[in-house]
């Protein structure tokens, strides 16, 4: 598939080998890249971790570029300090309460003075938002060839963006001295996702993330990285996005693995109909762009319209539970999203690298409804787990046997951990993005956290740096064997910090077992 990126390849690695400001003295804490120089800082909490912490990867997506596709910036010599983290992308903070903005807002982007239930568009989010953040070691120069995690967050495709204080991996960069990490905003809801009639393309928010990944791709042996050895991970919408990218860019992916945390792609997608389209077409009439027979002067007519108002208007028909539903999320296309992802793996249109799929024992524990009836005791079992089980075991377990039939390497662990000082509610247990902080290891941000807790989250922390070194064999070296079950015999299995045990082999079939009609899940192991 056709790259965004305007340079090729080939040129551009050269042009970034040209622009490299490492001093031979000792470690800079700027950097030339492609697009621009960035001056960063030295954290402040970790002193063994450099961040430059807003690097835009695209032209600001405002006025006409409003809902075109992300625009490749041009080569440029301007300098800037890289500070602060970028605006987060438009989102609406709901005022309908959750376990996410009522009790585990860290995993939620910074809101400034705002609270996460404000019930209007959050101050610290804005159009201009295309930018990554990028953390490396101390020292590191353009000489190391660390390899790299390019995280895409997630949010359901609604919300999130890389400034959550869960999403901070300084601690993690800071002990192992071994590997950078990016993390990503991307564009979301109406203007990642719009459905409109009017536009070639709407799936623009995974477009933004393929984006982010050539600017990476070109410019992260600046930063001392190794272009050869990028792993695309995300969590949650973000896994989805990632194994989306997976399957879409097949044949050309610059990644050397996937890390696919709570999400993939093996799902049912919307179809971009008539019936989202009147979605998009409804909000414009409303904000006063009716062109019932000319979507591309509705559009047009909608780039105009302030952001604020777009965004606090679809909010607050959400928030008022109004019918019908106004849905703008991601939809099969056939060109980044398809309809039927077990049709692409059988013809083999899928990336020939290794994976690591992962899920959580309770991931829907943070994802019902709220308010729930009774906080102490939690929400009825059977429906947590037929949830957990639907949404997030059998897609691992699916995504598992099409890379099988692929003959494609693929290891899988379960998280099962469960510290009072992540988890707000004893029976939450490990829910939905738990593990996230353990291994980012931005876990203790709130103080309490037990030895064995660090035992487990630094367990997983050196799982993971061995699979971002060596997608292929990285974790076999510490006994992890990939998984080799196909669709009707278990294979292996890691499971994090479940009782007392810090790391265990498992056999699949223990977590896979009712997606094979053949017993029933337990999300308490």
């Amino acid at each position: 598939m056709k790259r965004l990126f305007l340079l090729g390849t080939v040129f551009v690695k050269i042009l970034a080998a040209s622009r490299l400001c490492d001093r031979d003295d000792g470690p800079s804490l700027t950097v030339r890249t492609i697009t621009g120089t960035y001056t960063g800082l030295q954290n402040s909490e970790y002193p063994g971790v450099r961040e430059f912490r807003n690097i835009p990867y695209a032209e600001p997506p405002v006025g006409k570029l409003r809902w075109k596709p992300p625009v490749p910036l041009r080569p440029s010599r301007s300098h800037h300090h890289s500070y602060r983290f970028p605006p987060s992308c438009p989102q609406y903070l709901t005022s309908q309460l959750s376990l996410w903005n009522a009790n585990i807002t860290d995993f939620s982007i910074s809101t400034g003075d705002q609270s996460h239930y404000a019930g209007e568009m959050a101050q610290t989010t804005a159009e201009d938002c295309l930018s990554l953040a990028i953390w490396t070691p101390i020292n590191t120069t353009s000489h190391d060839k660390l390899p790299v995690g390019l995280f895409l967050p997630g949010g359901s495709f609604r919300g999130g963006g890389l400034d959550a204080p869960y999403h901070m991996p300084a601690g993690w960069v800071n002990r192992s001295q071994k590997h950078i990490m990016v993390t990503m905003n991307y564009r979301v809801n109406i203007f990642g996702f719009p459905n409109s009639a009017g536009l070639e393309d709407n799936d623009l928010g995974i477009l933004d993330q393929r984006l982010a990944l050539e600017w990476v791709y070109a410019n992260i042996e600046a930063f001392g990285g190794d272009s050869s050895r990028i792993t695309v991970w995300g969590h949650s919408a973000g896994g989805v996005s990632a194994d989306v990218l997976n399957f879409a860019y097949h044949d050309d992916p610059l990644a050397a693995g996937f890390f696919l945390m709570s999400g993939a792609a093996m799902r049912t997608f919307a179809q971009g109909d008539n019936a989202l389209q009147t979605n998009f077409t409804y909000v414009s009439k409303e904000l006063g762009c009716d062109f019932p027979d000319d979507p591309e002067a509705e559009v047009e007519c909608m780039q105009q319209v302030p952001v604020n108002l777009i965004t606090n208007f679809v909010g607050h028909y959400g928030d008022e539970n109004k019918k019908p539903s106004l849905f703008f999320r991601p939809t099969a296309d056939n060109k980044i999203i398809f309809k039927n992802y077990t049709e692409r793996a059988e013809k083999g249109l899928i990336s020939k690298v290794p994976a690591l799929i992962s899920d959580t024992s309770n991931e829907q524990s943070s994802l019902i409804a709220y308010p729930i009836d009774n906080l102490t005791q939690g929400p009825n079992k059977t429906e947590v787990d037929k949830g957990t089980l639907s949404d997030f075991i059998c897609p691992a377990f699916n995504s598992s046997n099409a890379r099988e039939f692929n003959d494609l390497t693929t290891y899988r662990y379960q998280y099962a951990g469960n510290y009072s000082n992540l988890t707000p509610f004893p029976w939450m247990g490990a829910y939905h993005g738990a593990d996230l902080p353990m291994i980012f290891g931005s876990y203790n941000l709130t103080g309490g956290a037990t030895e064995f807790q660090r035992q487990v989250a630094e367990t997983m922390q050196d799982y993971v740096l061995a699979f971002l070194t060596d997608p292929e064999n990285g974790l076999k070296s510490l006994s992890w064997l990939p998984d080799s079950s196909g669709s009707s015999v278990g294979g292996p299995m890691v499971r994090f910090g479940a009782g007392d045990v810090v790391v265990q082999s498992i056999n699949a079939s223990d977590v896979d077992v009712a997606c094979t009609g053949r017993g029933h899940y337990n999300s308490r192991p």
